[in-house]
């Protein structure tokens, strides 16, 4: 019962939170084109809900956590430099999720795993709810399939081409009520490749 009480205080709200980086909008279209003729051509609802990003942290969080999160992030974000991202044809983690590629992978796990280190605390909201940090960057075009939609769309999928590219300047965390379909835009936060000395100023 207690959960129940919680719910309906403020703060309480349970929230998804996800943590990504997004593309600019001219390949975010391109991008979008594919997975919406993905959806038609398979069925798949989930690739044309999803919009397209490359996840760094999915975790689930108290609303009244939020503040605390993002002032921590937005202390990671002033020292971390902008980055080039190379995305590449088509991969698949079988029977359930096909993706685009992304070659360059270095950069992306550094940030990860500098976020897992100053956050992880802050974003567990219990043992059963721990953050997930995505340390295999991609780019998902449709996810959740069955069997017949993942067969059928990496049988096309594993022969098509993709290329793009872009500079990650920034990430956004995105936010949605536990149970409702679509994020929100919480916080933005810039890569400003700032010295170590300024952070720590930005700490206390």
């Amino acid at each position: 019962m207690k959960t129940d009480i919680k719910n309906t205080l403020p703060g309480y709200n349970i929230h998804e939170y996800l943590l990504v980086l997004s593309p600019p909008e001219e390949l975010w279209h391109k991008i979008m084109k594919i997975k919406e003729e993905f959806s038609t051509t398979y069925k798949s609802d989930h690739a044309r809900w999803g919009k397209p990003h490359i996840t760094l942290v999915q975790f689930k969080q108290y609303e009244m956590m939020e503040s605390r999160i993002t002032h921590r992030l937005k202390t990671i974000a002033m020292g971390a430099p902008a980055f080039k991202l190379e995305l590449k044809d088509y991969g698949s983690f079988p029977s359930h999720t096909i993706y685009i590629n992304v070659l360059s992978k270095i950069p992306v796990q550094n940030l990860v795993k500098e976020i897992r280190t100053e956050t992880q605390r802050l974003m567990k909201l219990d043992d059963d709810h721990k953050p997930h940090f995505m340390l295999e960057p991609h780019l998902t075009i449709a996810r959740k399939l069955v069997p017949w939609q993942y067969e059928k769309g990496w049988l096309e999928y594993s022969n098509r081409h993709f290329t793009g590219r872009f500079i990650a300047n920034s990430m956004l965390l995105l936010k949605r009520r536990d149970g409702e379909k679509a994020y929100q835009i919480a916080a933005k936060f810039e890569f400003q490749n700032l010295p170590v000395m300024t952070k720590q100023g930005e700490l206390f």
